[in-house]
C-alpha cells in the first residue's frame, strides 16, 4: 500500500508539473498573441497615417516634401480634434482642415480650440474660405482667416511661406498664417486676451483699445476664450 501510494503522490506531482508548464505556455503564447495584434493595429494606423499626409500633400502644394508628424499619439489627437470640429460645425469645417489644423498646432503648441474658434468668429461661422470680408479703410480682409493684403506677405515671411494674394483663398495655407501669426501675437504679449484682440484690431489697434479700455478684454477676446472653455472636447479644456 505504501509504495502504491508513494506511486500515486509521484504520479499526481508529475502531472501537476506538467499541468504548471503547459500552463504557462499558454500564457506565455497568450501574452505573444496580443503582442502581435497589438504590433500589427499599429503598424495599421502608421500605413493610415502615412496615407492621409501624403493626401494632404496632394491638397497643398506649399507643404515640404518632408512634413511628418511626430508620431502616432500626436496624429490620433489630431484625429480627434478633427472630429470634435467637423460635428460643432454641422460639417462645415472640413475634416482634412481639422486634421491639418491640431497638427499645425500641436508644432507651434497652440492650442487648436483657440484657433478654430478664431476662424468660427471670423467667418460668421460659415467658414466659408472664398469669404471676402466688408470693405474698410485699410482694404478687404480675405479667406477663412480673414487676412488682409498688407498683413499676408509678412506673416507668410514670417513662416517661410510662399505668398500670392489668391493663396489667401486656400483653406490651408489661411490655417498656417493664423496658427504662425497668433503663435507670433502670444510670444509678444503672453496672454491670449492681448494677442487675441491685436490679431482681431492689429498690433496698433490693440494699443489704442488698452488706452481707452484699460485693458486688453475685448469681445472678441472674451468670446473666443469663453468658446473654448465650454467646448466638450476634454483633452483641451482650459
Amino acid at each position: 500500500m505504501r509504495v502504491q501510494t508513494l506511486v500515486m503522490i509521484l504520479v499526481i506531482a508529475v502531472l501537476s508539473g506538467v499541468s504548471i508548464v503547459l500552463g504557462n505556455e499558454y500564457l506565455n503564447t497568450k501574452d505573444k498573441i496580443q503582442e502581435l495584434e497589438i504590433a500589427k493595429e499599429e503598424q495599421k494606423e502608421q500605413q493610415q497615417m502615412d496615407l492621409e499626409i501624403e493626401k494632404l500633400k496632394g491638397y497643398i502644394n506649399h507643404l515640404p516634401d518632408e512634413y511628418q508628424v511626430s508620431g502616432l499619439e500626436n496624429w490620433q489627437e489630431a484625429k480627434q480634434v478633427s472630429n470634435h470640429l467637423y460635428e460643432d460645425s454641422d460639417g462645415e469645417f472640413k475634416k482634412d482642415w481639422g486634421t491639418f489644423l491640431a497638427l499645425e498646432a500641436q508644432q507651434r503648441e497652440v492650442n487648436p480650440l483657440i484657433v478654430y474658434e478664431l476662424l468660427k468668429i471670423e467667418t460668421g461661422g460659415v467658414f466659408d474660405p472664398d469669404l471676402i470680408g466688408p470693405e474698410t479703410k485699410y482694404g478687404h480682409a480675405y479667406g477663412l482667416a480673414q487676412f488682409m493684403k498688407n498683413t499676408g506677405p509678412w506673416i507668410a515671411d514670417m513662416a517661410d511661406l510662399p505668398y500670392e494674394d489668391e493663396m489667401l483663398f486656400d483653406p490651408y495655407y489661411a490655417i498656417q498664417l493664423s496658427i504662425v501669426y497668433l503663435d507670433f501675437l502670444y510670444e509678444e504679449y503672453g496672454d491670449w486676451d492681448h494677442a487675441l484682440t491685436a490679431y482681431h484690431r492689429g498690433m496698433y489697434g490693440l494699443e489704442q483699445y488698452i488706452e481707452e479700455n484699460g485693458d486688453a478684454k475685448s469681445w472678441y477676446a472674451v468670446e473666443i476664450q469663453e468658446n473654448v472653455e465650454k467646448s466638450t472636447l476634454l483633452s483641451y479644456d482650459q
